[in-house]
């Protein structure tokens, strides 16, 4: 592990590991100071938060609120790029059955559930990695628990001549608001501008849908959402526990026609069966997206596996051109697809 501080690397190879310490640039701003001096000492210098709280001379729980001050804010970067054994034939596997040209398989980190952490650092990278780049003019941002804690690990990546576009309507019926305002979050970090479509990811009724499409800002947001050439989207789950029934979006009776009509995965509200044909469903109709059919180079962050059934017919569907994912679920997309 090597640590550069105010410094960024050329990368050759997918998998290093970088970390930058940057401070604010904020004159007089000596909490921001001392964030950056405690991080230092933790993530550069290996110390513990016990040691790192007797070299500033500050109490344990300060060093440790210094420290969690430090990562949120940006001032600590931890990529991983380099060849992880197990992980590179897993991707290789998973490019040639489903033709992707972009897999990143992620090592277990022992997470309960859903491996949030680990795909949200992997799914971090490449879009700071495209940011830096400078690639991508439009960039498509789905919404959901996995891209929220995505856009956490995203150190902040100036990026002023990108736009961020919103896929799906971001106005839930219940939850925080954390998985609904990834766009706008990732525009705070990269100074990128942003388009949101403040309208409900499903309308009530197909007619409500149409007037909402053609409302002139969602309209032009959507035409937009056409035009990105990288899109980061979730996948999701026919389960009671999956994102949108949690957030109210979709009633106990529509989950379950959904699953009568065959449905084993959804991706950007569109709803799929094993086989990654699209199912009967009038939510169809009420969906304000953009069809991910019409998108070019939507990369799936997905994993958990409990959604290996989901992910595996979205990838059966062919609209992706990327899957990040996380080692045990990628083993068994393998043992599914053979």
């Amino acid at each position: 592990m090597k640590y550069f501080p105010r410094t960024r690397k050329n990368f050759t190879n997918r998998w290093t590991m970088e970390g930058t310490i940057q401070g604010t640039g904020v004159p007089g701003d000596e909490e921001a100071g001392l964030a950056t001096r405690a991080a230092w000492l933790y993530f550069a210098g290996g110390l513990t938060q016990s040691a790192v709280a007797d070299r500033l001379g500050v109490a344990p729980a300060k060093a440790h609120r210094l420290i969690s001050r430090a990562s949120k804010a940006g001032f600590v970067r931890v990529f991983v790029e380099g060849p992880i054994g197990g992980c590179i034939a897993l991707e290789e596997t998973l490019s040639a059955r489903y033709r992707l040209t972009t897999c990143r398989v992620v090592p277990d980190l022992g997470e309960t559930g859903l491996p949030l952490r680990a795909l949200g650092l992997a799914a971090a990278s490449l879009l700071r990695e495209a940011l830096e780049r400078g690639t991508h003019r439009v960039i498509g941002v789905g919404h959901g628990r996995t891209l929220a804690a995505a856009i956490d690990a995203l150190p902040a990546t100036p990026a002023p001549h990108v736009r961020l576009v919103s896929l799906q309507g971001g106005v839930p019926r219940r939850t925080n608001s954390g998985p609904f305002d990834v766009t706008h979050r990732a525009a705070e970090k990269t100074g990128a501008e942003a388009f949101l479509l403040a309208v409900p990811t499903i309308a009530d009724t197909a007619a409500d849908a149409v007037v909402l499409r053609r409302q002139r800002g969602v309209a032009q947001t959507l035409a937009l959402a056409a035009e990105a050439t990288l899109v980061l989207a979730g996948v999701g789950a026919i389960a009671e526990s999956a994102f949108l029934p949690m957030a109210g979006m979709l009633t106990a009776e529509e989950l379950q026609a959904l699953r009568a009509a065959g449905a084993a995965g959804e991706l950007l509200g569109r709803y799929v069966d094993a086989a990654g044909r699209e199912v009967t469903t009038d939510l169809h109709d009420r969906v304000i997206a953009v069809h991910p059919a019409l998108l070019r180079g939507v990369v799936a962050v997905a994993g958990g596996t409990e959604k290996t059934t989901a992910i595996g017919a979205v990838l059966n569907s062919g609209m992706l051109a990327g899957l990040i994912t996380d080692e045990p679920t990628a083993r068994r997309l393998v043992d599914l697809s053979a």
